[in-house]
């Protein structure tokens, strides 16, 4: 293939996630195209993506589809569902991603990149996304800290790609538009981490309804979500990823630090009465831990409360 230059870029998914980083891709100058479900649509054509940071708010002109074609000029597709959605997200886009064309997922949970990439021909990339935001109204996202991403090529993925081009590449396009993206050699440890963040903070953040402030004033729940995070990163250990407990709580206490006015996006969804993706945080422990032999009651219990609310409507 030949080198990876990005000028036109997709968005598909137009949740807090892909608002945030297509505005500030779009903001820099690059043509971006956001796909969109018809009432954000609405809004998005109508203002552009707006984005309430720091006290004020800035917009973003962005065009608009409705469904995946809106993806057929796009260099790079960030595709930003929900991961119950990611093996429906691969057959939307399948038929009309450009053949040189380059994928990059910005989702919770270690196995969309591959869910998504693997029915597809063209090169699919990761990130670990860091950033504090939440959708206050139809193509209204809150930014309420930090904005970073760290990207890479999952195990098994991109054969025969210039992989190391492409994430270059997209770093590059990231640092242009002022948002920090670190380039990971080892992407899945990366993903492995921010799941054992996400198994510690979202579902006590939901099943709570608190920000991450308040978690950190009471001890008991502070104890949970570390019981959540050991669990995790011994079920990453069984899986071949090496990772430190300890400094994995350390860097949960830091992220919290960090946005302590944020709440989970578990926790934003149940307070929307919408699916979660709990099932690929802590169900996906669950049943990893599961296939491998280690024991995950903490993660366990805190999937069952959460589906236990989502049942509720």
């Amino acid at each position: 293939m030949a080198a990876f230059h990005p000028i036109h870029v997709a968005v598909f998914g137009a949740g807090a996630v892909g608002c945030y980083f297509g505005a500030r891709r779009a903001a820099a100058g690059t043509a971006v195209t956001v796909i969109a479900r018809p009432a954000a649509a609405a809004a998005l054509g109508r203002d552009g993506i707006r984005v309430l940071q720091a006290g004020t708010e800035w917009r973003a002109p962005v065009v608009v589809a409705t469904d995946a074609s809106g993806v057929a000029q796009a260099d790079l597709v960030l595709v930003a569902v929900k991961s119950p959605d990611s093996a429906a997200a691969a057959v939307a886009l399948a038929p009309h991603l450009r053949a040189d064309a380059r994928v990059l997922c910005l989702q919770n949970g270690v196995a969309n990149a591959v869910t998504i990439g693997t029915p597809l021909s063209q090169p699919t990339y990761a990130a670990v996304v860091y950033v504090g935001a939440q959708m206050d109204a139809p193509g209204l996202v809150r930014h309420l800290g930090r904005g970073d991403l760290v990207i890479g090529s999952p195990h098994g993925l991109n054969a025969g790609a210039d992989t190391a081009g492409d994430v270059q590449a997209i770093a590059a396009l990231f640092a242009r538009a002022g948002v920090p993206c670190a380039v990971a050699p080892d992407i899945d440890a990366a993903l492995w981490s921010k799941l054992a963040v996400n198994c510690g903070l979202n579902a006590v953040s939901a099943l709570g309804q608190a920000r991450y402030a308040r978690i950190l004033d009471v001890p008991a729940a502070c104890a949970v979500v570390e019981a959540a995070i050991v669990e995790t990163v011994a079920v990453a250990r069984a899986d071949g990823v090496h990772l430190d407990p300890q400094a994995m709580i350390a860097n949960t206490w830091t992220i919290t630090t960090a946005m302590p006015q944020q709440s989970s996006s578990t926790a934003q969804d149940l307070e929307r009465g919408k699916a979660t993706e709990i099932d690929a945080l802590n169900g996906f422990v669950v049943r990893r831990g599961a296939a491998l032999g280690v024991p995950t009651p903490v993660n366990a219990t805190l999937h069952a409360l959460v589906k236990l609310r989502e049942s509720q409507g």
